[in-house]
């Protein structure tokens, strides 16, 4: 009897683990289908809504909207940025369009690399058609950037831009320049010194590039004032711009958004998570994380602006 009662309970627990491999594999397998089937739905209620609003305003749509939703694989939440994937799908499409034909760009961004901000808004700006940017709900940084290339802003009327001062790793270039005036040379680690000439390199390129852009629409003087502004980091990164400063800015921005572009982001569930920082130069930490011990820096790229 005593050698049968652990053979019993060694079959009992075999068992109860075997059932329980097996219903996870199921849950797991419902799980993928589920999604794979999900959100090809999704997909495809996207693309007829974004060819609704093409056939109204007889446009080219390009939707760019970062949300954070689940991967299809086990649900795990991703943040989205502008990428370079993102700028050769949109050049992509502005070069497939007529150069007469109006572009609408449907914007929900937290930012991204400044490198793909800038081929995006190069390329909209050198379009001769019309070109539209909706921001229904924020577009910062790298989003600010391209919003500016547009001739005309439409936005919802809490919506918000952002400043467009450009970051080396997640620290502002503005503060990293600052501290040259706080301390002496001699007190600074070369790692920073170097950070603070890669830091004011940064700002030169990027405020020269958005009075570039302004320069679409506004004269010189006040193209200059205003990229001046929008780069010297007088504001956090985050510092919420709305419509009645964008038109005091003298920028085009209006709130007459069309209630299709509502319904698209009704499409685009949004997860957790916080926000990515954005307008960067990526910058790799040394093995004890200080901000002293850069491995690596690159040059500016104009990420997230």
């Amino acid at each position: 009897m005593d050698t049968v009662r652990p053979s019993w309970m060694s079959r009992i627990g075999n068992t109860a683990r075997a059932l329980f491999w097996t219903f996870l594999l199921l849950l797991l397998v419902m799980f993928v289908l589920l999604q794979f089937f999900g959100s090809g739905g999704l997909q495809k209620a996207r693309d007829n809504l974004l060819k609704s609003f093409e056939q109204d305003r007889k446009s080219r749509v390009v939707a760019m909207i970062h949300r954070q939703e689940s991967v299809s694989f086990l649900g795990v939440p991703v943040s989205s940025s502008i990428s370079i994937e993102d700028s050769e799908a949109v050049l992509r499409a502005i070069r497939f369009t007529p150069p007469d034909q109006p572009i609408d760009v449907i914007l929900h961004t937290p930012g991204g690399l400044v490198l793909a901000a800038e081929q995006i808004t190069k390329a909209l700006v050198e379009h001769k058609g019309k070109v539209t940017v909706f921001v229904p709900h924020y577009a910062m940084s790298g989003g600010t950037l391209i919003a500016l290339a547009a001739d005309e802003i439409v936005m919802d009327a809490n919506a918000v831009l952002g400043p467009v001062d450009p970051q080396i790793g997640d620290m502002p270039a503005a503060s990293i320049v600052k501290l040259l005036a706080f301390k002496k040379p001699a007190q600074i680690s070369d790692q920073m010194l170097i950070l603070a000439d890669m830091a004011q390199k940064a700002r030169v390129q990027v405020a020269s590039f958005v009075a570039q852009v302004l320069l679409k629409h506004m004269e010189e003087k006040k193209a200059i004032q205003l990229a001046t502004i929008l780069t010297e980091g007088r504001w956090t990164h985050d510092f919420p711009l709305p419509v009645q400063a964008l038109q005091q800015f003298g920028l085009k921005v209006s709130t007459d958004m069309p209630r299709k572009v509502y319904e698209l982001m009704d499409l685009y569930p949004q997860g957790g998570g916080g926000r990515p920082s954005v307008l960067y130069v990526p910058l790799r930490r040394g093995s004890d994380g200080g901000a002293n011990a850069p491995t690596n820096p690159r040059p500016p790229s104009t990420k997230d602006q």
